[in-house]
């Protein structure tokens, strides 16, 4: 199955929404949690468990387990391991970028056989889009995706961003995205106008911003005016309401069929 078969079934059977499993320390207080790996091991491990069956896609933010060494790592890895046994479509938010033999490695951790691998992978291509072959073409392989940060929602972004830097981001992922597989997406923030040219890219795009960061359901359809998949993400606005499993399921439902009756899928 190529990626772009994956995410079809993903959205037909559960929707658009990508949820953040972000376990920053205000949140892990909140949830009456410690800021250490047990912490984030406890919370990603619920929200694997809140999210199963409903939600489509799930995005760890890598560093909020990193942080806490090879402990973190081993919660990752588990908690990793919980959501793609529920069916859950992972991406491993890790923003991973570098040439030749260190790109290599990232895509055997991130893409291959290890035991952080994911469904997909976040990437930088600001050492030059080719620069990030050994990883496309890795995930190509194996049926996974990368998502290519192209305009990202943060001001100091515009500055490696504008001036066609992006859309050349956007043109190149298109090409790679010739033989139908799907295998490159983009990150192209919700937040605001991009002025990119996205049709006919041939994978899909990942659209952080919506709820704490300040775009609504309402904002995807004007933001995303394209024949590509958009898969908004969403973090805080859904973690807010745990630590109860069942809660936190309400909370991931309620903005999931709000992002489908936006996009027209419900």
């Amino acid at each position: 199955m190529t990626f772009a078969e994956r995410v079809a079934r993903a959205v037909a059977e559960r929707g658009r929404l990508v949820v953040g499993i972000d376990p920053h320390p205000p949140l892990l207080a909140a949830w009456g949690l410690g800021d250490d790996a047990a912490g984030v091991r406890a919370f990603g491990l619920r929200c694997a468990e809140a999210f199963a069956g409903e939600v489509g896609f799930v995005k760890p933010q890598v560093a909020f387990f990193e942080q806490f060494g090879a402990a973190g790592l081993a919660a990752l890895e588990e908690v990793v391991a919980a959501c793609r046994e529920a069916g859950t479509v992972v991406i491993a938010d890790a923003k991973r970028g570098d040439i030749g033999s260190t790109m290599a490695g990232y895509a055997r951790a991130w893409l291959g056989d290890s035991p952080l691998s994911a469904d997909a992978v976040t990437l930088s291509p600001y050492l030059g889009y080719g620069s990030l072959e050994p990883a496309i073409t890795a995930a190509r392989g194996a049926g996974r995706g990368v998502f290519v940060l192209a305009r990202t929602s943060n001001p100091e972004g515009g500055q490696v961003q504008a001036d066609g830097v992006a859309q050349h981001i956007v043109d190149d992922a298109r090409a790679d995205n010739a033989d139908g597989a799907g295998t490159v997406g983009l990150v192209v923030g919700a937040t605001r106008e991009h002025g990119l040219d996205l049709d006919g890219l041939g994978g899909p795009i990942l659209a952080p911003g919506l709820g704490a960061q300040g775009a609504t359901p309402a904002d995807l359809r004007a933001i995303f005016d394209t024949d590509a998949v958009v898969l908004p993400s969403s973090s805080r606005q859904v973690l807010a309401a745990g630590p109860g499993a069942a809660d936190l399921r309400d909370a991931a439902l309620t903005v999931r069929d709000e992002v489908e009756r936006a996009l027209g899928g419900a």
